[in-house]
């Protein structure tokens, strides 16, 4: 006698299986590690002060 199987339980494994795939591909073409963004935050951060520092102020 063959082994039976629930569908719903198939559909379910195999719905989760597909959504960690397409996670893994994601994190490929568009992550970051920790360090790229620690490095672009602080790079912003220095070209804001830049900005910031070389504002003109209206005088009123």
């Amino acid at each position: 006698m063959t082994n039976t199987i629930n569908l719903r339980t198939a559909r379910k494994t195999k719905k989760r299986l597909d959504k960690q795939k397409s996670a893994a591909n994601n994190r490929v073409q568009f992550g970051q590690n920790k360090v790229e963004q620690t490095t672009a935050k602080l790079t912003q951060k220095k070209l804001q002060a830049h900005l910031n520092a070389h504002k003109l102020e209206k005088g009123n």
